[in-house]
């Protein structure tokens, strides 16, 4: 086995080959990272939508509660399939790479919707009355006093999530996304051994994954000494 294995490598890791593993490297950080974005971003709103003290509005309330609890519930490739005939049916010419990229952005928002509600919820009450007691609007209330205090709660998980969606991003390979799983599948079908392409498919997959978690702990342990050592009364910042 390894004979065959140091028989294939040079021509594997050839220049052809590593330009089209690069290509499927450069998809799936894009994937990973345009969609996490964009999910932070719509989750962020979602958040905000179902929090009684920012919006209030039950309707709205209501819809964002649901949007979460269902695409949280619903495995990826089921909801990959559904935006693929959904896209189909619309009548719409996207690439896959587009329907791979709504998939993770509808995906991710569920999942920031949730990690921005705790930490909004992990704001004390006495800080929004104080706030609402000093005529404070709801957009000064949240960006001012409640986002500051809620930041070392939200930030590191979201990088777990981050990490977790390049891991999911591997399932897009079902509808011909040309990302590492899929260029592995390719490259064996070529004829090299499954060792060598999925083998190399892990170590791409841990070159992008491990960095981000470091990056993730790292910030929670300076956001952890920062809050010990120099604990600020974020109330009194915003009102000077």
């Amino acid at each position: 086995m390894w004979a065959q294995l140091l028989e294939e490598a040079p021509r594997f890791f050839g220049p052809w080959n590593l330009l089209f593993l690069g290509t499927a490297l450069m998809h799936t950080l894009l994937l990973s990272y345009l969609g996490a974005l964009g999910g932070f971003a719509i989750g962020f709103v979602l958040a905000v939508a179902r929090h009684r003290r920012l919006l209030g509005i039950l309707p709205l309330r209501i819809l964002a509660v649901g949007y979460v609890e269902i695409f949280r519930r619903i495995p990826f490739l089921v909801k990959l399939m559904c935006v693929f005939f959904a896209f189909q049916l619309s009548g719409a010419q996207s690439a896959m790479f587009t329907i791979a990229l709504v998939t993770v952005v509808l995906s991710a928002s569920a999942f920031a919707a949730e990690i921005v509600r705790a930490g909004l919820e992990s704001v004390p009450a006495q800080q929004w009355d104080a706030a609402e007691a000093m005529n404070f609007s709801r957009t000064r209330t949240l960006f001012a006093v409640v986002l500051p205090q809620s930041w070392p709660v939200i930030l590191p998980p979201s990088f777990g999530y981050i990490v977790g969606f390049m891991k999911s991003t591997s399932i897009a390979s079902q509808i011909g996304v040309l990302e590492l799983t899929y260029a592995a599948k390719v490259l064996n079908t070529r004829g090299f051994s499954a060792l060598l392409c999925f083998g190399t498919c892990l170590v791409l997959y841990f070159a992008i994954c491990w960095p981000s978690k470091l990056a993730g702990e790292a910030l929670e342990r300076r956001l952890a000494t920062r809050r010990r050592l120099a604990p600020t009364p974020q109330l009194e910042l915003a009102v000077r």
